[in-house]
């Protein structure tokens, strides 16, 4: 009887885990859409979708009326609280199809160029508090594959206007100094991570690319520091290739990492979540052994030549995020 007991409870913890969540997959293919941004009728990114295409319900509030979904940096659709009580929706995801990236004609060379466009921001109680975006090509060694460097080519700065910054309230805070422009890693090494025991590896394959994607818990105790405290670090790191390749440098199509922690000053009563997304989608691929002219990435400066954002193929949130917010954000002054 007590095993029959055990086996009713479990069943019924299953079931309820399940109704709890909601799954996004696509029209088109019918497989599950990661990376799906929630955004609340303030602007807020209430929910993210992991590599099953899940969100957990609880995260959505009727009061939030109207939640616009993001996908591949485009809207996609605007649904109404009442729409989530389906346990699968559907999204159109055809409206941009994954650019092929050029790779150049391979010759000896003691360098490889990865060239692409990222863009980077940082939110605050799941608001948006601080954008970037430009070009950059990152330098890989040859023979070894290791990243040697990170050359940032044009870029925009998008910061918070009117930030208290006052040290006892970090709910006021302008976090720009978290913005950052992505960290190509381990990209040649991820199957790597099967077998590292504090991370989670889950893999879903399609007719578009084959996804990665690896969950990391850095610190889920609280710490304290000079009056601060911190908890919950997470890191979760999306990587997506050509579909049935071997995974390598060549075969990169985006990079996207995410990065949660939550601070306070001992003051507060309730901690901050603060959220860091960094997103890059290469472009073109060369060989050369010299390295290009390095500039600096200043996060309280714009600097660009061209409107590289206006490209149709360039992975702009800005419009996104404006149709929310205004004028709170402003672009930093370009230093040509």
């Amino acid at each position: 009887m007590t095993k029959k007991i055990f086996f009713f409870l479990f069943v019924l913890l299953l079931h309820f885990a399940h109704a709890q969540s909601i799954t996004f997959i696509s029209e088109k293919t019918n497989k599950p859409l990661p990376k799906v941004s929630v955004f609340a009728k303030d602007g807020s990114i209430v929910a993210f979708s992991d590599i099953d295409g899940k969100i957990n319900k609880q995260s959505l509030k009727p009061e939030q009326e109207k939640f616009q979904l993001v996908y591949d940096n485009i809207s996609v659709a605007t649904l109404a609280y009442s729409d989530f009580n389906h346990d699968v929706i559907k999204i159109n995801d055809r409206i941009k199809d994954i650019e092929t990236v050029v790779v150049k004609k391979e010759k000896p060379a003691k360098y490889i160029f990865v060239k692409g466009n990222f863009n980077a921001y940082v939110t605050l109680n799941n608001k948006l508090n601080s954008y970037a975006d430009g070009i950059v090509t990152y330098i890989f060694d040859n023979k070894t594959k290791k990243l040697k460097s990170t050359q940032v080519e044009q870029y925009r700065i998008f910061r918070l206007e009117n930030a208290e910054m006052d040290r006892k309230k970090l709910s006021s805070w302008d976090y720009g100094m978290f913005l950052k422009v992505p960290k190509l890693k381990n990209i040649e090494n991820v199957d790597g991570y099967k077998t590292i025991k504090d991370i989670v590896f889950k893999e879903l394959k399609s007719e578009k690319k084959d996804q990665i994607e690896l969950t990391e818990i850095t610190n889920d105790e609280e710490m304290g520091f000079l009056g601060y405290r911190i908890s919950d670090a997470k890191n979760i790191l999306n990587i997506s290739y050509v579909p049935n390749s071997q995974k390598k440098l060549r075969d990169l199509l985006e990079y996207n990492r995410i990065e949660f922690v939550k601070l306070k000053h001992k003051s507060e009563p309730q901690y901050n979540d603060i959220t860091i997304y960094n997103n890059f989608y290469p472009i073109d691929i060369d060989f050369g052994n010299e390295k290009i002219e390095k500039m600096q990435f200043d996060i309280n400066s714009s600097h660009y030549t061209t409107k590289y954002w206006e490209d149709p193929d360039f992975p702009n949130m800005q419009p996104v995020f404006s149709s929310f917010f205004k004028e709170d954000l402003k672009e930093k002054p370009n230093q040509k």
